[in-house]
């Protein structure tokens, strides 16, 4: 897919991330764990989600693979069982009363890491490769940081990076000065003072240990650390530091900077209005400003649109999530409308966790235009040569089938030639005509990637729609043709609308009226694979036929909202759930992008071996007929 506009342009290897996720659940022992990147590795404290640091991307390939599966292995094997997370909070509280919290923290994250490679090493020997190359990268790295520290004069982080050289030195003699900036007395305890990290075998010990050193080290060290090296190996939702807040905090009132009041004024007030809208907004109404106000004369002035407080108001129109209507609501019928617009997301993840806020949209068919009619009827042209070789060669096939005598039989009719009744011990003299033809038992389901990118080539993917839609209907094969996308500008962390539009049902395909709604499919906003496979999997399973198979119209990899990192890994689940259910999944990759070797690669991830690319769409046709007579072959 082409993205025009990237705030974040690393690439992510979708075959590492599954290798990831698989290496995660296996050392979890749950399949829920999945594994997703940030800034600093952890692990949260109650999700199923383990974090994977950025800091590797600079690597080479085979080193910042190491180094990344030493990242899940760390937080699975050691943080997860041998850290204690009471003590880590203790130890929080205690750093941030320190001159030098930062510091304290990340001299505590670093230590403890180091304690717990040690026992993933005892418990895995296999990761010891890893752990190698893990140590070997940040010895590169803070030894680079201790020169420039040093120049910089940055006290805090030059210390720091001396104590993880110190602690991961092979040798006595490969080491650095700790602490040249403090005085004789405090470098002789210090000598003494960080060599107990060694001897620490509990969270405990090495959070008294990281206390200590900063204690020690506040006589020298008088500004902070400047750079953010790691972080404390526990994640948690930032809605759980706001527990804290009293309703007093919440309806708290700032007072003005100036305690002065305006005198009543005589006569007509003047009044401003402050309108919401703009070209991005897609209704009008339920929008509403609210200002904190810090300077400014207190008048007796009431606005004259307000209105008592009720539980199910919003704070912000932007952040309203799945708000409901309140009875003491004067705002309107359009508020009700946007309201009605966002019904409640159900509970569980039917589609898949990372589908979990996704919501189906089914929308209504509606009959073509006059201009749609038109459009079918010359693209019917278009493919009818190719419509015909397919249906001939099929009836050919049949036909074949049906005449074609079977031979050397135990029992039948028998033949004319009894020679072998002579020469051989145990003779099959016997034949059967062929057994009356059946009917293609096969169901097909058509999955359209509907998104943004597919603008410059939906009209030839309309194309070879067409030639499926009119060799199926001819052959009497049921099926189905969907388009799906995501409304980018509706979406929100609460709630993401994915529309299915159904241009030929299973119900109407035989009919010689169905296939003009195909041209009624359009490019919209983005594309949530993961969740349209797995619907189109929920209708193929609920029809009789024995062959079933999908195929997957798209131009690149998934892309939806807080999709892009997870969308790959969904996919690649909902296209082996269905294999494993009996469905044949194969994705016709479409467009330019089928020449790229990381898109190549990534389409593979995905889908394995059961993908067709199409650099130019012009070549689909050609490419659907052998696929269409294999699958119809299969299903006698």
């Amino acid at each position: 897919m082409e993205r025009f506009m990237m705030f974040d342009d690393r690439p992510i290897d979708s075959f590492l991330v599954m290798q990831l996720s698989d290496l995660a659940r296996t050392l979890a022992q749950n399949r829920h764990w999945t594994v997703e990147f940030a800034a600093h590795s952890g692990v949260h404290l109650t999700r199923p989600i383990v974090y994977v640091s950025r800091f590797w991307d600079v690597y080479p390939a085979h080193e910042r693979e190491a180094a990344i599966k030493s990242d899940v292995v760390l937080r699975l094997i050691g943080t997860r069982r041998h850290t204690d997370v009471s003590a880590v909070q203790a130890f929080r509280q205690a750093a941030e009363a320190q001159p030098l919290p930062k510091l304290a923290k990340q001299l505590f994250s670093f230590a403890e890491d180091l304690r717990l490679e040690m026992v993933c090493e005892r418990e895995r020997p296999g990761t010891k490769r890893w752990f190698r190359v893990r140590r070997r990268l940040y010895r590169r790295y803070f030894a680079q940081q201790w020169q420039a520290n040093q120049t910089r004069s940055a006290l805090a982080d030059q210390f720091l990076a001396a104590m993880y050289l110190r602690l991961t030195a092979d040798s006595p003699l490969d080491d650095v000065p700790l602490a040249p900036m403090a005085e004789e007395a405090v470098q002789t305890r210090l000598q003494t003072l960080w060599t107990q990290w060694f001897d620490a075998s509990s969270t405990t010990e090495v959070a008294q240990w990281a206390l200590a050193l900063t204690e020690l080290m506040k006589q020298s060290i008088h500004s902070d650390l400047v750079h953010d090296y790691t972080s404390l190996p526990f994640v948690s939702d930032a809605g759980q530091d706001e527990q804290t807040l009293t309703i007093d905090d919440i309806k708290r009132t700032d007072p003005l900077e100036n305690d002065d009041a305006l005198a009543e004024a005589n006569g007509e007030v003047k009044q401003q209005t402050l309108p919401t809208w703009h070209r991005e907004t897609s209704r009008t109404g339920g929008s509403f400003l609210r200002f904190e106000l810090e300077r400014g004369s207190r008048t007796g002035m009431m606005g004259d649109g307000a209105r008592p407080g009720d539980d199910g108001d919003q704070a912000l129109a932007i952040v309203q999530g799945t708000s409901q209507p309140t009875n003491r609501n004067d705002y309107g019928l359009e508020a009700h409308a946007s309201f009605d617009d966002h019904p409640r997301t159900g509970s569980g993840a039917p589609y898949g966790e990372a589908n979990r806020r996704a919501e189906l949209v089914l929308l209504p068919f509606s009959p073509p235009s006059p201009v749609h009619l038109e459009q079918y009827r010359a693209k019917q042209a278009a493919v009818a040569p190719y419509r015909k070789r397919l249906v001939r060669v099929m009836e050919q096939w049949l036909e074949h089938q049906r005449s074609a005598w079977r031979t050397n039989l135990p029992a039948g009719r028998l033949r004319k030639q009894l020679v072998p009744f002579f020469t051989d011990e145990r003779p099959r003299l016997f034949y059967k005509k062929g057994e009356q033809a059946r009917r293609f038992d096969a169901v097909f389901g058509l999955l359209v990637d509907c998104s943004a990118s597919m603008h410059d080539k939906m009209e030839e993917t309309k194309t070879g729609l067409v030639l499926c839609h009119e060799a199926l209907k001819t052959l009497r094969v049921p099926h189905a043709i969907v388009g799906f996308w995501e409304d980018a500008n509706e979406a929100t962390a609460a709630w993401q609308p994915n529309y299915m539009q159904t241009a030929v049902s299973f119900r109407r395909s035989l009919e010689p009226s169905s296939g003009p709604a195909i041209m009624q499919l359009e490019p919209h906003e983005d594309n949530r694979d993961g969740l349209a496979i797995r619907w189109m999997t929920e209708q193929l399973l609920g029809r009789p036929e024995r062959q079933k198979v999908l195929l997957v119209f798209s131009d690149g990899e998934p892309a939806a909202y807080g999709y892009e990192q997870n969308g790959i890994i969904d996919t690649h689940e909902a296209v082996a759930d269905a294999r494993r259910r009996g469905i044949e999944v194969v994705n016709l990759f479409l467009g330019r992008g089928a020449d790229d070797e990381s898109t190549r690669r990534t389409v593979e991830n995905i889908y394995g071996r059961f993908r067709v690319f199409v650099p130019h769409v012009s070549e689909l046709a050609d490419r659907l007929l052998p696929l269409l007579k294999a699958w119809l072959q299969k299903s006698l």
